[in-house]
């Protein structure tokens, strides 16, 4: 049923702290109370005993600190990341909890300029979020969560319940383009709404759902990031559970990460470690193979070896593991959009074009995009882009090929290597690859016909010497016997 609803935003913490507000299991005690103090003051009482906790949360709560009196000590804990987080708490008409969600989000958005080219845009929550529309569920009825937020854009999920389980069906996101201070300059203007289905697994109705790694979904050229989430749809009795439900990036066996893998790592879950700038370059990163469908009918295939070499700070090497890269993108008549996600801690985009104006049409890679995460918080490390390549053409209606090491200048700090490359991203037919048009051969493959001709050249200049000679001695014998 259709109930009160309210909701709180708060600076998120890193993990293994806890908003002050919340008593130990994370949530208000009382109600309207705001999340105080920020995560300097509570690493302390996360590491300590639980006496010592419970006296922290008691003299906290009495000296009734606020968040809004210390806005910047997050920035003061060693730089972690700071941004809103929001919390509903939807009851239903006899003011008991039905639905709880607590969570941070943010969204990367592409969209396209008056000059007719293209720019990412970052949308934050704000520290005044709505909440209008969220409601209770039931066994025949939907729960839906739903916030607006910023100049016009919302955001919603809703859950169903079947057979004793829960779980997120679609999730709907509208942004503003008509909002100048996050889309300067944007062609489209107005809300634009785009529908994602979830892939959450069905969870015990008696469970509460906790991932406190990242989560995302890319969809028409958004990228919606989620972390930090504890959500139970259907609450029972008023009560949020104390049995937990996680995630797969949350299990034991998943490390803690803080940027995306390294090459030559030979463990699946890995952290990073920078290499010195005299270690040996690592090995070329496996060929993944990676395709997009329209229906049931494929249109784009790739099948490339990626590596990242970033020079930000200290020299990076980061290879692109095809086991935990997902595709996902857009078709087209004379564009297409391969998106690559490896663990939801690299983001590459490659945009394809097909030339019109020439005589014989061909396509051509003219964008890559590389955004790369903080696995725990969903924080940007790094974005960069280049919307000027011309590389990677061929006839329309034939592939791409290129077995050496390319090598494509997104910035002065990133570079993508590129290995056993070969692309179609149009007019694929029967799901295979069309002719090749193999890109400039080195030098080196030259080498052995010039080798052979030159040798060929060499033994007929030797024949006609050896000719002249034996003519001339044979001459000059007839003269003297004459």
């Amino acid at each position: 049923m259709a109930g009160r609803e309210k909701s709180k935003t708060s600076l998120s913490c890193p993990a293994r702290t806890s908003p002050i507000n919340a008593s130990p299991s994370g949530r208000c005690e009382k109600p309207g109370c705001v999340v105080p103090i920020t995560c300097c003051v509570t690493a302390g009482f996360a590491a300590a005993g639980a006496v010592t906790q419970a006296l922290g949360w008691a003299l906290l709560r009495a000296a009734g600190l606020r968040a809004s009196a210390f806005p910047s000590l997050c920035d003061k804990c060693g730089g972690f990341f700071q941004s809103y987080a929001v919390e509903v708490d939807v009851k239903d008409a006899s003011n008991v909890t039905c639905l709880y969600a607590q969570w941070m989000m943010k969204f990367l958005i592409k969209y396209e300029t008056n000059s007719s080219d293209y720019k990412n845009a970052s949308l934050d929550l704000t520290s005044t979020v709505t909440h209008n529309g969220s409601i209770c569920g039931s066994d025949t009825r939907a729960a839906l969560l739903a916030v607006q937020f910023g100049d016009g854009h919302s955001w919603s999920v809703n859950f169903t319940k079947n057979n004793g389980t829960y779980r997120a069906e679609f999730i709907t996101f509208t942004y503003n383009t008509n909002d100048t201070a996050v889309f300067p300059d944007a062609r489209r203007q107005g809300p634009v709404t785009i529908v994602v289905k979830d892939a959450m697994h069905p969870v015990q109705v008696d469970n509460v759902f906790v991932c406190h790694h990242t989560i995302s979904f890319e969809a028409e050229n958004v990228t919606q990031i989620f972390w930090n989430v504890t959500m139970q749809p259907f609450v029972q009795n008023g009560t949020i559970s104390k049995k937990e439900s996680r995630c797969s990036a949350d299990t034991p066996t998943a490390a803690p990460t803080v940027l995306p893998t390294v090459a030559n790592v030979t463990t699946a879950s890995t952290t990073i470690s920078p290499a010195p700038t005299t270690a040996p370059k690592p090995e070329n990163p496996v060929t993944g193979n990676y395709s997009l469908k329209t229906g049931n009918k494929t249109c784009l295939l790739a099948t490339v070896g990626l590596q990242l070499n970033i020079s930000q700070d200290k020299p990076l090497l980061i290879n692109i593991d095809p086991k935990t890269t997902g595709a996902d993108g857009t078709c087209g008549n004379t564009s297409a959009t391969l998106k690559l996600n490896d663990g939801n801690r690299t983001l590459i985009d490659f945009i394809f074009v097909v030339n019109a104006s020439a005589s014989v049409q061909k396509f051509y890679l003219k964008e890559v995009n590389v955004t790369l995460l903080n696995h725990q918080n969903g924080s940007v490390i790094l974005s960069a882009d280049n919307n000027n390549f011309s590389k990677w053409d061929a006839s329309l209606g034939n592939s791409y090929m290129c077995r050496k090491e390319q090598t494509l200048e997104i910035n002065e700090d990133l570079q993508v290597h590129t290995f056993n490359l070969w692309v179609q991203p149009f007019l694929v037919k029967e799901n295979k690859f069309s002719i090749a048009e193999d890109c400039s051969p080195e030098v080196d493959y030259f080498i052995v016909p010039i080798a052979v001709g030159a040798a060929l050249g060499g033994l007929v200049v030797l024949v006609i010497v050896a000719y002249l000679l034996g003519h001339k001695k044979h001459h000059n014998a007839g003269y003297e016997q004459f």
